[in-house]
């Protein structure tokens, strides 16, 4: 850092709260959605997403109709908000030229003090402008110098630099990898203030830990532990630390506290320890990394899993081959041809959740704010009295999904379908779908009481309860049909093993109607015969990853896998 800076720093640092919280600033980019990965392998990508409703050729050369895709798949929440925003005629990529248009007033070269003095007059908030200022700068990258000019003139003209600046810089100087100027800042920060906040010493971490002084940043990590648990943040930067000069001990040294203190590990520390482990020493540690990923239904980004795969491939013996490949419809990876686990709950599986969801989200405390104690026993005598059921619809969810016709004639479709079928159907409505209206048929009411058992429920309770009670209660066999995606309900569950178990009952039983329904022909959202979730057995993995670009919410599943397959 220039001598004009140390020379103010020295002497005229003013005293700020040392608890000023930090905040950086981040771009998101909305990009197309990219439905497969490079070729560049050799491998064909898998085919695109079809168009609902149009006509495919099956393996016999027999025209069918596409079955529209599952609401579990990766990217259909992001099409599908993104089709909505073009319907109403917004702009989906609008926000983000708003974002990047903010730093167009940042000069490129460095300023002297009357520059900034005349920049400032004409700032909008001149008492925040030099904070304001370096926060833009961080977002756009600017040249290191221009900093330093700006905090020049603030010394010049205030006499002092303020902690929250000085923050503001130190981000610039990290995210830079400026390192002699993390040093320097180091060395002012330390001398002026008795006290740093936690939001500097974690940018001390990451910048030292990419120096020939990474060893410092193991005493700063000390430092945080005795006034909380470091993030996983600060981990993967000394972890970082470690692995990139070669101390790959330590590194797994920090992974297993990291652990040990319950900190969810991010997927780059992952990579960094697939990619330093070339060996067999680690091989156990890393297989142990699957199996947490498995077990806590983590899937890894593209970048992860292209390190799994060269950690694999680089074994000594040349044992293992790795591809990118597709599943089909029957579970079959079309890499190695091996079968996939069954998205059907063993029945010690569908004990456990049965008796869980029963416990927690049937009989638990907010249950009551959906339905009433009596209302909820009367459903319980009614499902006891009856015959297992087959199918459970959410009877107004399913009214509400096509635009054709009324709502009565959409649930009398869906309804006669499944009864035509053979399979046995349980309605759950509200009392208001009783009585005669425009919506509400009579003729179409009475019809469907005929082919379905009924149960109506009062107008201010919820259905919810009520479906998963009498799926649950029907056994394994019995699915649903509803568009809800049931994520209160999965929150309830005591853990994420439960949780699992849940969202892969839910993906094995929900019957989801497509967007645009056709009362002809009622065809439902496919419901997968595999699950997606990392799986092993001696001589292979499958690991479902998400691609680059492929924006996924939560209760999505990757479409796309890595097959590894050993040699025999």
């Amino acid at each position: 850092m220039g001598s004009l800076l140390f020379s103010y720093t020295r002497a005229h640092f003013k005293k700020v709260n040392p608890r000023l919280i930090y905040s950086r600033t981040h771009l998101f980019f909305m990009h197309k959605n990219v439905q497969c990965l490079s070729t560049r392998e050799g491998n064909k990508p898998p085919g695109v997403y079809k168009k609902q409703g149009i006509k495919q050729k099956d393996y016999l050369g027999k025209e069918r109709q596409a079955r529209p895709k599952s609401v579990f798949d990766a990217g259909t929440a992001s099409r599908t908000a993104e089709f909505q925003k073009r319907k109403m005629g917004d702009d989906p990529h609008e926000d983000g030229r708003k974002v990047s248009a903010k730093g167009g007033d940042i000069p490129s070269h460095p300023l002297t003090v009357t520059e900034w003095k005349n920049l400032k007059e004409n700032f909008k908030i001149p008492q925040r402008f030099e904070v304001r200022m370096m926060e833009k700068m961080l977002v756009a990258n600017t040249d290191i110098d221009v900093a330093k000019s700006l905090l020049a003139f603030v010394a010049m003209e205030t006499g002092t630099l303020s902690y929250e600046l000085l923050l503001r810089y130190l981000t610039v100087c990290v995210h830079g990898s400026h390192h002699t100027e993390v040093f320097d800042m180091y060395d002012i920060m330390k001398n002026r203030f008795k006290t740093l906040d936690m939001g500097a010493y974690s940018l001390f971490v990451k910048g030292f830990s990419r120096t020939e002084r990474w060893q410092e940043c193991l005493l700063l990590l000390e430092t945080i532990k005795k006034v909380i648990t470091p993030s996983a943040r600060n981990y993967a930067d000394a972890i970082n630390g470690a692995v990139q000069h070669g101390d790959t001990a330590t590194g797994w040294r920090l992974y297993d506290e990291m652990m040990e203190k319950g900190v969810n590990p991010r997927q780059d520390i992952w990579q960094l320890l697939f990619n330093s482990g070339s060996d067999l020493s680690s091989e156990s540690k890393l297989h142990s990394i699957l199996f947490y990923m498995r077990e806590n239904q983590i899937y890894p980004d593209e970048a992860l899993a292209r390190s799994i795969k060269a950690w694999f491939e680089s074994l000594p013996g040349n044992q293992w081959k790795g591809s990118w490949a597709t599943i089909n419809a029957r579970g079959v990876c079309q890499s190695c041809k091996a079968g996939l686990e069954s998205i059907q709950l063993s029945e010690d599986e569908y004990r456990q959740l049965r008796d869980s969801v029963m416990r927690d989200v049937i009989e638990g405390p907010d249950v009551f704010n959906k339905t009433t104690p009596e209302e909820l026993e009367t459903f319980k005598r009614f499902v006891k009295r009856k015959p297992p059921f087959d199918v459970v619809i959410d009877g107004l969810n399913v009214a509400n999904s096509s635009t054709q016709g009324n709502q009565s004639e959409t649930l009398l479709a869906v309804v006669s379908q499944l009864v035509q079928d053979g399979l046995r159907v349980l309605v759950l409505g509200r009392k208001h779908m009783l009585r005669p209206s425009r919506s509400w048929d009579r003729g179409n009411m009475s019809l469907i009481q005929k082919k379905a058992d009924c149960f109506f429920t009062e107008n201010i309770s919820e259905d919810d309860p009520f479906l998963l009670y009498a799926a649950l209660h029907s056994g394994n066999h019995c699915k649903f049909v509803s568009r809800d995606l049931m994520r209160d309900h999965k929150a309830c569950l005591p853990n994420s093993s439960t949780r699992r178990l849940f969202f892969k009952w839910q993906r094995g039983h929900q019957m989801v109607l497509p967007n645009f329904l056709s009362l002809r022909r009622i065809v439902f959202q496919q419901i997968p015969s595999y699950d997606t979730i990392i799986q092993t057995d001696d001589n292979c993995w499958h690991i479902p990853y998400d691609p680059q670009w492929v924006e996924r919410c939560t209760y999505e599943v990757p479409k796309t896998w890595l097959c590894l397959t050993r040699n025999k």
